[in-house]
């Protein structure tokens, strides 16, 4: 009771506007002009009813804002989704695009050993200062038998020196304890390739008379029945001749990128063919 008779005067003023707006409201279908109590609620209540209404404008915004921008997102999430499905896409297909030629130029390498060969995949390796092996995923279940020449597209790899059922291991050329009959495809001169370590190889036993250029291309000799006469070995890089001794010393690049190797081939024969 004591609330009604402190705020009699706000009551009875909120009473009379609600009236008033209740009176305006029913007669705007039937008046074409206002009376004074309308004209009165409309100066009275614009001032206020046009904050209100930018208020109801600026929410419709920022509602409106913030349904384009979860629209965006989402979309944004799928488009991420398809570029990482076709990135996916591109790469598996370069990856078989690149398997393909590898594999093309094995082929042309099979097609000129006149001898069974056997492809397999490189699955693992030790590139050591000190040793230089690769391990192939083919074994004695394949045919795989020690002693016998592995080579790649671009030349002689090594020989296997160890078999087990699935895997060999092979020897690499550049590996100290290799050795490869081989001849200077341009002179005919003769000597033996070993492995020298940090990716390269020598040619010893060449005597300092004999015709050794840098450029000259070393192949195979065919000496020995282990590889086949004419397989690429590698480029001279160095020929030095001292002052003392029989010998010079020639310094060789293979021709195979055994730290990209990924493919070979196996040649089916053993020592005794």
């Amino acid at each position: 009771m004591n609330f009604f008779k402190k705020n009699t005067p706000f009551i009875l003023a909120a009473v009379g506007l609600l009236a008033a707006l209740i009176f305006y409201s029913l007669n705007i279908p039937h008046k074409s002009n206002a009376n004074v109590i309308e004209r009165w609620a409309i100066t009275v209540f614009a001032p206020i009813m046009k904050p209100f209404s930018q208020l109801s404008i600026f929410g419709e915004d920022v509602w409106d804002n913030y349904l384009d921008l979860v629209n965006v997102r989402r979309e944004n999430l799928h488009l991420r989704k398809d570029v990482k499905a076709l990135n996916s896409r591109v790469i598996a297909a370069e990856e078989v695009f690149q398997a393909n030629r590898r594999l093309t130029q094995l082929l042309d390498v099979k097609n000129t050993i006149k001898a069974p060969t056997l492809t397999a995949t490189v699955i693992g390796e030790d590139l050591s200062p000190w040793f230089g092996t690769l391990v192939i995923d083919r074994g004695s279940s394949s045919g795989i038998g020690e002693g016998m020449a592995v080579v790649a597209a671009d030349g002689i790899v090594g020989q296997v020196v160890k078999v087990a059922r699935t895997s060999s291991r092979v020897l690499l050329l550049t590996d100290h304890s290799s050795g490869i009959a081989a001849t200077i495809q341009r002179s005919r001169a003769r000597g033996v390739v070993k492995g020298k370590g940090d990716g390269l190889c020598q040619l010893e036993f060449t005597t300092r008379e004999e015709d050794v250029k840098v450029g000259d291309m070393v192949i195979s000799s065919g000496i020995g029945g282990v590889f086949l006469k004419g397989l690429p070995i590698g480029e001279v890089t160095m020929v030095k001749r001292g002052e003392y001794g029989i010998f010079q010393t020639v310094t060789i690049q293979p021709s195979v990128n055994i730290s990209r190797l990924e493919d070979v081939l196996v040649v089916l024969r053993n020592n005794n063919d």
